[in-house]
């Protein structure tokens, strides 16, 4: 059973930073691509950044870019997403989702999220 538990999330001033995890089990971390998602409130799901497998390969939202960086640790199966610059508007849950292969940001999985907040 695939199962994907994000943290680090919490309150944070706006200018200020957070590094988001997810830890992945129960499929091979390794083969698969990963992505952020978010939602803020009364809002859909926003997709935010992706990873390919072995990390190679990144992009970003255009709304995060330069502000965010997606990584990995394939030993530790476990992604990252550092947030630096946080605004307002950054302010939702914040979920992992798992690729349904190597490259691609088609999502299989995700999961509970982390909530972050940014207000001051």
């Amino acid at each position: 059973e695939v199962q994907l538990v994000e943290s680090g999330g919490g309150l944070v001033q706006p200018g200020g930073s957070l590094r988001l995890s997810c830890a992945a089990s129960g499929f091979t971390f390794r083969f698969y691509a990963m992505n952020w998602v978010r939602q803020a409130p009364g809002k859909g799901l926003e997709w935010v950044s992706y990873i390919s497998n072995a990390g190679g390969t990144t992009s970003y939202a255009d709304s995060v870019k330069g502000r965010f960086t997606i990584s990995r640790d394939n030993a530790k199966n476990t992604l990252y997403l550092q947030m630096n610059s946080l605004k307002a508007e950054d302010t939702a849950v914040y979920y992992c989702a798992k690729s349904q292969g190597p490259y691609g940001r088609t999502t299989d999985a995700r999961g509970q999220g982390t909530l972050v907040t940014v207000s001051s």
